[in-house]
């Protein structure tokens, strides 16, 4: 039996940059994490500790901040392939780089004061290859609920099932959802928004019968609306809602007072894609 070197990759993690653009009194925020990771002809380092052909974690953390100066941040999808083209350009032995943004949004107050946003979190993970570039954007933590229009029976039973079947109840979810481009062109300014209007559509549209045919229904409206879009994938967790027991109380409950579950909770996954498009260059998840 021999013993080999798998696939493998290294990185920096989670850089933190703040970039504020100054045009006269009014200013611009931009709040990211970034991380790079890169992949190619790097086994020496692994089986002999010959360093030659890895380049420091803190020279990628360096290039950040630089090219955050000079060209400058625009929207995340453009900052990532800016980074992930230059690491795979500049450096013969590296033949991938995968570049992974949080982007976290601000609201403006004034021509420079800022409140942070907590609705959700805006991602963006940009591969890019000697061959191929793959963008994947993506959007985490956006909460929804539909306080009627969901219903849930007719499901499988047996003999530890005590979950009570309903015909009006609280459907509620974070989304987490991932979408690749079929090519690394888009107007990203205009596709995410776009995106996540789709998303929320049909989250407010669906009368639900469970959260996967909300899940198909709200993949199906972005491929539908965003002919970019080659496929989604979206990970609901059920944010259950128990309604309350209030007869010791002598009191009804008409599906008004609930317990907001916090866990467990139902985790439900999915992807919906065009049975059409070109397979990914690499594996991407939620």
């Amino acid at each position: 039996m021999a013993i080999v070197l798998g696939e493998n990759r290294y990185g920096k993690a989670e850089t933190r940059l703040v970039r504020v653009t100054r045009d006269g009194e009014t200013h611009t925020l931009t709040d990211l994490n970034v991380s790079v990771a890169l992949s190619g002809d790097l086994a020496a380092t692994h089986l002999t500790g010959d360093n030659g052909g890895v380049l420091p974690t803190d020279t990628m953390k360096n290039t950040v901040y630089a090219f955050a100066k000079e060209p400058g941040v625009g929207e995340p999808e453009e900052f990532a392939l800016l980074l992930a083209r230059h690491f795979v350009e500049t450096h013969t032995q590296i033949r991938a780089a995968r570049v992974g943004i949080e982007s976290f949004g601000w609201e403006r107050l004034g021509p420079h004061s800022f409140r942070r946003l907590g609705d959700h979190t805006r991602t963006t993970e940009v591969t890019v290859t000697v061959e191929q570039t793959q963008v994947v954007s993506g959007i985490s933590g956006m909460t929804l609920l539909n306080a009627t229009n969901s219903e849930f029976h007719g499901f499988a039973q047996d003999r530890y099932t005590t979950l009570p079947e309903t015909t009006d109840r609280i459907l509620a979810t974070a989304v987490d959802a991932r979408w690749r481009h079929l090519r690394d062109d888009t107007d990203w300014a205009k596709s995410f928004p776009a995106a996540v209007e789709a998303l929320t559509a049909a989250f407010v549209d669906t009368y639900s019968y469970s959260l996967q045919q909300t899940l198909f229904a709200m993949g199906s409206r972005v491929l539908t609306e965003l002919p970019e879009v080659a496929e989604i994938r979206l990970a609901l967790p059920n944010k259950h809602h128990y309604l309350v027991d209030l007869s010791p109380f002598e009191l009804s409950n008409h599906n008004e007072v609930f317990i907001a579950g916090d866990r467990p909770y139902g985790l439900i996954e999915g992807t919906v894609t065009r049975d059409d498009v070109p397979p990914a260059i690499t594996e991407w998840y939620p």
